[in-house]
């Protein structure tokens, strides 16, 4: 399907377009999408672009011209007569399990270009100090502009790529931002959070390998060097030419409220609103994700632990705010439901944490709405919020849950996370399940 230029002030509601420029030159979740409505217009006019492309097969309407501006309205389609309720349900849920893994590649998407910008600032620093500091800054506004963009926002478990350190730059991020949102910070506040969060190892980068993962036997030589990447990343980000917000991070993400972190010992009273936050969930993504992953935590059993070791440690707003964000049951728990089935939390609405979305294994012996003939699918995604009467029993580590269930499941070495917006008509059709 060919692409042609058009004028941006010749845009029209219904109209399918092509950006280009890249993922972090504009605010929409991606680069190819049908105009939905007029602010989309103004946004796009705002970006000063003097034109876009446009793809005329994938438009609702074939002309620019304002006679044909208007999309020609949906005609209703019949149902036939014996298309009875049960079948009504199934079609609704089978439209909503298609949403979910639209919105699931779309995570997975965003997630690899954020990535794979982070290594771009980070490659760029020895040699173009200052471009790197830009090109993160730009990658947070990126990510605040998608994830402001949308009123309710969800937490989604993707697929973690290789490189340990983006995963845990963005991990940090992505829920140092909820966090942030939910408090109230204003647009400046949380753009400094977000350069902060996703530079606030980079002075590991001027670490030997061996030192930038902290073990508890290390010795006070090897502490001492592995501590020094907090100086190493201030060094770093004034040469990035950091804003002082996101200074402040680099400089105390880890500090604790009570005065036992490093480098100062200082208390919370002394640490910015930024730092409180991404001290806690650094040290979330670290349970859930050591070095060794023999010592990994599920989601669950480390906000059980911030929760009970955390309460002197941590800031005590900033850290009842993660943990009602978060939920009991983080996206990565595995768990078991009140059925007795087993499953994984793979997304948690950020406003509604106690039913979260859960993909589940199907046991044999259950009746499946499958096509005649076909296998029976091992797992089902359910939106617990939609079923109330289902609900969480407990959660389990991995070598509580069933062999064929866990496989199944197919759990991931790393937890990554990614926000989504949440559409409330994405989630008509749960209940069919």
């Amino acid at each position: 399907m060919a692409a042609t230029p058009i004028a941006v002030e010749e845009l029209r509601v219904g109209m399918y377009v092509q950006l280009d420029g890249g993922w972090l030159s504009h605010p929409f979740p991606l680069s190819s999408f049908r105009i939905a409505g007029p602010d989309q217009i103004q946004t796009l006019r705002g970006l000063g672009l003097a034109q876009v492309r446009w793809v005329p097969e994938k438009s609702l309407l074939l002309s620019p011209s304002p006679e044909a501006a208007r999309p020609a309205s949906p005609q209703p389609v019949a149902e036939p007569a014996e298309l009875d309720a049960a079948q009504r349900l199934a079609q609704a849920h089978a439209d909503w399990l298609a949403a979910q893994r639209d919105s699931a590649r779309l995570c997975e998407r965003q997630y690899g270009e954020a990535s794979t910008a982070w290594r771009g600032a980070v490659d760029a620093l020895a040699a173009r100090p200052q471009d790197a500091g830009s090109l993160s800054r730009r990658l947070a506004q990126a990510m605040l502009d998608k994830m402001l963009a949308a009123e309710d926002v969800g937490i989604r478990l993707v697929v973690g790529g290789g490189d340990r350190n983006a995963a845990h730059a963005l991990n940090v991020t992505v829920i140092a931002l909820l966090i942030g949102r939910t408090l109230g910070l204003d647009a400046r506040e949380l753009l400094d959070l977000g350069v902060g969060a996703l530079m606030h190892d980079v002075g590991k980068q001027d670490v030997a390998e061996r030192y930038r993962h902290h073990e508890d036997a290390f010795t006070d030589s090897e502490m001492a060097a592995y501590r020094d990447h907090v100086d190493q990343g201030v060094a770093q980000g004034r040469r990035m030419a950091l804003a002082p917000g996101a200074l402040a991070v680099l400089a105390q993400h880890h500090e604790h409220a009570d005065g036992s972190g490093f480098p100062a010992q200082m208390g919370g009273d002394r640490m910015s609103m930024a730092a409180r936050i991404v001290a806690i969930v650094d040290r979330y993504d670290k349970l859930c994700n050591p070095g060794s992953g023999a010592l990994a935590m599920t989601p669950h059993q480390a906000v059980a632990m911030l929760f009970a070791q955390g309460r002197q440690r941590y800031d005590t707003t900033v850290l009842n705010t993660f943990i009602r964000m978060m939920g009991v049951y983080p996206a990565g728990s595995l768990v078991q439901l009140t059925d007795d089935r087993y499953a994984m939390v793979v997304g948690v609405n950020s406003s509604r944490p106690l039913k979260p979305r859960v993909l589940v294994h199907q046991l044999p012996t259950l009746p499946l709405a499958t096509p005649r003939g076909a296998p029976p699918a091992a797992t089902e995604l359910l939106d617990l919020e939609q079923i109330p009467d289902l609900g969480i029993r407990r959660s389990l580590a991995p070598n509580k849950v069933p062999g064929p269930a866990l496989q199944a499941l197919d759990p991931r070495p790393r937890v990554a996370y990614y926000f989504e917006p949440i559409s409330r008509e994405r989630q008509l059709g749960a209940r069919a399940a």
